[in-house]
């Protein structure tokens, strides 16, 4: 949620000040780099957010049809054909024929794009297997305990 505070939300919904403060306080700065970190992958690709979103769908979940990116991204067919043709002017994409049915279209990420992508995001996955690797087994565990809890949280709030 870009612009709120998610601290002073939440303390509007609870008497006195949260015990659990300086963890939101953590998880806000956390959403606010992903954010700033996706801002600057789109900006030195040269695409939108909503072209970002597509591109990295397909370099992680490989070729796909514009229907399938429209439900990915939760946007129109028509509003992803303006996603897919900014994509393709950029040489991000390519748009071919589906081999065994012509009538469909499968869009498949641009090597050259694929790689660039993997250059920006290299230090940041890097960065994270080492934290990872450095917990202990408890330590690994407990954090996945409340993960998985966040992960809870979010899918309750955007169902």
């Amino acid at each position: 949620m870009v612009g709120v505070d998610v601290k002073r939300v939440a303390d509007r919904h609870h008497a006195g000040p949260p015990a659990d403060g300086d963890i939101r306080a953590r998880i806000q700065q956390l959403t606010l780099r992903q954010q700033r970190f996706e801002r600057r992958v789109a900006r030195d690709l040269g695409v939108d957010l909503p072209g970002l979103e597509a591109l990295d769908h397909l370099i992680s979940a490989g070729p796909s049809s514009p229907t399938e990116l429209a439900r990915r991204l939760d946007i129109s067919t028509a509003a992803t054909s303006l996603v897919l043709n900014r994509l393709e002017a950029a040489g991000h994409i390519r748009r071919e024929r589906h081999p065994t049915d012509g009538r469909k279209l499968v869009v498949t990420a641009a090597e050259d794009s694929v790689d660039a992508a993997d250059r920006l995001v290299a230090p940041l996955i890097g960065g994270v297997e080492t934290l990872v690797g450095s917990l202990s087994e408890q330590e690994s565990a407990t954090v996945l305990k409340f993960l998985d809890a966040l992960i809870q949280v979010y899918d309750q709030g955007a169902p």
